[in-house]
């Protein structure tokens, strides 16, 4: 049985940024939202409310970090990136300041549609230089990112899972590092955030029906050790699957396929992800089978890479993680 864990990533930053005057916690009016309002009442010294003005807050936090604090900075991603841009590269990234970019419903875990889903962030963020980028995947990794990304020496963007978060690993994340999962032989598969969780529910039925499956799980995306990725795909014999929450284009797949290309590496690589499309609102199980993100879609890739129908359907699969569509307090799940 899965343990569950609420809210962990509240009671990590407090854990990891209270006593700490040079860490600075910044809020874009989403404060409850972000799970640090008990650190703001709390510690009401640290705390800055920036306001629904995200342009601001971004060369802001530029500011406090060319002064020596290290600002943390709370909004739902896709506020964080695709309205400050400009300042974000100028008065971050260029500069290469310490500023800790938490983003929170990274790709389809709100309901809350195109206008509050992060599909395209990590393809934003891999295109800046300097930019680090780091994703979760489970409760422990929550509990370990700020830390994590307070060991970077410069900026980071996180994609951090909220409310209640499975615990699927017993290590912290180790930047630069990479999850071995299993140590199969026939099909490299890789996988990122809350996709992690749905390969696993394939793993049994994939090995009932005869595959040996090598699986990744990747908590760091940038930087990235290229080198590592390929003695995997060289150990198995038929290729690879990635499945993220994100858009196929400059994601993990893409991530996958640039290092293949840049190797030489002639095996077959088939990318599971949002397909050049937004999108729309819905509970997450439901997103996640309508846009082919979980474990039966993967079952589906796999038997694409392989060519072969291995009769698996969802019964045949570990159960999903029953989950409320709505957030038990705010009905919009927001």
């Amino acid at each position: 049985m899965v343990e569950m864990v609420n809210r962990p990533y509240a009671r990590a930053f407090e854990a990891y940024a209270a006593g700490n005057p040079d860490i600075l916690c910044l809020s874009a009016d989403l404060t409850s939202s972000c799970e640090v309002d008990g650190f703001r009442d709390r510690h009401p010294d640290q705390f800055l409310s920036m306001g629904m003005a995200e342009q601001n807050m971004m060369s802001f936090a530029g500011g406090l970090a060319l002064a020596g604090f290290r600002p943390f900075i709370h909004t739902f991603g896709v506020f964080m990136y695709r309205r400050p841009y400009d300042q974000l590269m100028a008065s971050v990234a260029y500069p290469r300041r310490k500023v800790r970019l938490m983003g929170f419903l990274p790709g389809i875990t709100t309901p809350g549609g195109m206008t509050h889903q992060a599909i395209e962030d990590i393809a934003v963020m891999r295109s800046i230089p300097n930019m680090s980028i780091l994703e979760t995947g489970d409760a422990t990794e929550v509990e370990s990112i700020c830390e994590a990304a307070d060991s970077i020496d410069g900026p980071v963007w996180c994609r951090i899972l909220r409310g209640s978060v499975p615990r699927l690993f017993d290590t912290p994340i180790r930047v630069g590092e990479m999850r071995v999962l299993s140590e199969g032989s026939d099909i490299l598969v890789v996988t990122s955030g809350i996709t992690t969780e749905e390969a696993l529910r394939a793993r049994v039925a994939l090995s009932r029906a005869g595959l040996s499956i090598r699986h990744l799980h990747l908590h760091t995306i940038k930087p990235f050790d290229a080198a590592q990725l390929l003695d995997h795909i060289g150990s198995v014999r038929h290729g690879v699957v990635t499945l993220e929450n994100h858009v196929t284009e400059g994601g993990i797949g893409s991530l996958v396929a640039e290092t293949m290309a840049d190797a030489g590496v002639g095996k077959r690589l088939i990318r599971l992800g949002l397909k050049d499309t937004y999108a729309h609102g819905g509970s997450r199980p439901y997103l996640m089978r309508y846009y082919d993100l979980d474990a039966l879609a993967l079952v589906r890739g796999i038997e694409g890479l392989v060519g072969q129908d291995f009769g698996i359907a969802e019964e045949h699969l570990d159960a999903a993680r029953v989950e409320d569509v709505h957030s038990l307090v705010k009905a919009e799940a927001l």
